[in-house]
């Protein structure tokens, strides 16, 4: 486990530590997060049901030892480069505002797919749709990827799952 060829991204790939913009700062999601994470899924679990792919039911149930679980894994895949999530944290660093996360893609036609999300509290400011915005043009002007699907926006996750996959 660890090796070189698990690397999502080439070994020479500077993995961005930050971006930030005038409201949030995103940076690479740890375990000293769980306070301020658990807050802001909890606060926006019905805004989150449909963002990860079926059948998950995430975050139903998630108390803060299985956040701070779930946490500690993707800090880990962050370091081995096999994932990368972000937490979109208010630029004074006191509130977890959501998340941004890229994985490797199964899929014939894309190289990754991203997931991201706001907390619930503040979607009516359009937030979200900002956060997508930037983080397009973030994966077009610095990140290795030819294409990235956004699965459950630009195609819902039926067509997702219903594409070719890569490694058959």
């Amino acid at each position: 486990m660890g090796s070189v060829a698990d690397s999502f991204v080439p070994q020479d790939f500077d993995v961005p530590a930050v971006l930030e913009t005038d409201e949030y700062r995103l940076r690479m999601l740890t375990i000293n997060d769980v306070v301020k994470d658990f807050d802001a899924v909890v606060t926006s679990e019905e805004h989150l049901q449909g963002i990860f792919p079926p059948p998950s039911s995430w975050p139903q149930g998630l108390n803060l030892e299985q956040d701070l679980i779930d946490l500690g894994w993707h800090q880990k895949e962050f370091q081995r480069r096999t994932s990368f999530a972000y937490t979109m944290m208010s630029l004074d660093e006191s509130r977890c505002l959501g998340c941004v996360y890229f994985y490797p893609s199964d899929r014939q036609g894309y190289d990754a797919y991203a997931l991201l999300w706001a907390r619930q509290s503040e979607l009516a400011s359009g937030l979200e749709e900002r956060l997508l915005l930037a983080v397009r043009q973030w994966l077009a002007d610095v990140w290795p990827f030819e294409s990235v699907g956004f699965p459950g926006r630009d195609l819902s996750w039926d067509e997702w799952f219903a594409l070719p996959e890569r490694y058959n």
